[in-house]
């Protein structure tokens, strides 16, 4: 496309979508569900380990509901690893797990094949 070429996607004119730019700032990264427990006075709120290669985060997840903690454990989830850290229950959450909804419950996004820890999602 030339430069006298207006692009008909552009993210200004096209409400809710963001540029590659934006989206090149979210670090989508492989993570190893070391050890996973049920939040104390949570229904929700799992407290998970995970192994993103370069470090173990703790991080904490809404989806108590539709996973045991002990299926949890050894599955490869995605993260967003740049998060600031937030407080839910008061456990501090060093990143987030990444769901999709079906019928009102948390699915998580996993692999059909061994991605190494850490490998970063594009």
């Amino acid at each position: 496309m030339s430069e006298e070429t207006p692009n008909p996607v552009n993210s200004e004119e096209t409400p809710g979508r963001i540029s590659i730019d934006e989206f090149a700032k979210v670090q989508l990264r492989v993570g190893q569900v070391l050890e996973a427990e049920k939040i104390e006075g949570s229904r929700k709120l799992l407290k998970l380990r995970v192994d993103i290669g370069t470090e173990v985060r703790q991080v904490v997840a809404g989806i108590a509901e539709a996973y045991e903690p002990e299926s949890l454990l050894n599955r490869k989830i995605v993260i967003v690893a740049n998060l600031k850290p937030a407080r839910l229950m008061g456990v501090e959450s060093n990143g987030m797990v990444v769901a999709a909804t079906a019928d009102g419950k948390p699915v998580l996004a996993t692999f059909a094949e061994d991605v190494p820890n850490g490998a970063l999602l594009k």
